[in-house]
């Protein structure tokens, strides 16, 4: 049985709720709300593909943009799609909100209880740096987590192989000892090409994509990690 030395954590949707913003959009614009989140978290993503598809080089994208403001971009345009007249006011009021999401109920927990097994934690994130500064600190989750890790690093966004090699490159320790764990199909899917154990939060209970690995586990939330690592707790400690 594999005993994982590090857990590395996606960011966006795993541990903090990016479809939180949902209920500020809908009072910024009543019966829009879960229309602009969905679409403005979509186009979001979009974005970052067209980026790493465009140039591809290991060493960046010469169209590289940081998530943030792709995450501004991306607000823009589903307000324009959406035909909702975003004012100064209400960007910076929906954009703060972003820079300080809510972690899931669980995300603290489970945290604090892995770093008791002496596994290491470490987020892999699209977000830039800075992004993940606020976002950490304003839920308090950085006191849990061994390093941030930013994909802003190499200039090219998951799935590209060059944003989770990052994760190798400052825990130089065999793949088969790391466990990725995200909410995104695609991103689990990019981190079974690359060669990580994963576990998929399937929060929305989704069906898993029809390409690609399946993952190794899988869990309606965070909680589904500790079961897995309570079995055999004796010899993680």
């Amino acid at each position: 049985m594999v005993m994982y030395k590090l857990i590395a954590f996606d960011a966006y949707g795993t541990l903090f709720d990016v479809y939180s913003i949902g209920t500020l959009a809908e009072k910024l614009f009543p019966g829009q709300g879960k229309a602009l989140s969905l679409l403005w978290r979509d186009k979001q993503l979009e974005y970052t593909r067209l980026i790493s598809l465009a140039d591809p080089n290991p060493l960046g994208s010469q169209h590289y943009q940081s998530f943030w403001d792709l995450t501004i971009a991306a607000l823009h345009f589903s307000c324009a799609q959406l035909k909702l007249d975003l004012s100064p006011e209400n960007e910076s009021t929906l954009l703060n909100q972003y820079a300080q999401l809510d972690s899931f109920p669980e995300s603290a927990a489970v945290l604090e209880k892995i770093k008791t097994t002496g596994i290491k934690t470490c987020i892999l994130s699209n977000g830039n740096h800075q992004m993940l500064s606020w976002a950490n600190q304003s839920s308090g989750l950085d006191q849990f987590l061994d390093r941030v890790i930013s994909i802003e690093e190499v200039r090219q966004f998951k799935i590209m192989p060059s944003s989770y090699q990052l994760v190798l490159n400052y825990y130089p320790i065999p793949k088969d000892q790391i466990l990725f764990v995200s909410c995104n199909a695609w991103d689990i899917i990019g981190a079974n090409w690359f060669g990580f154990d994963t576990y998929w939060v399937n929060r929305y209970q989704l069906p898993f994509e029809e390409i690609g690995k399946k993952p190794k586990y899988s869990g309606s939330n965070l909680n589904g990690i500790l079961n897995y690592l309570d079995t055999n707790q004796s010899t993680l400690q």
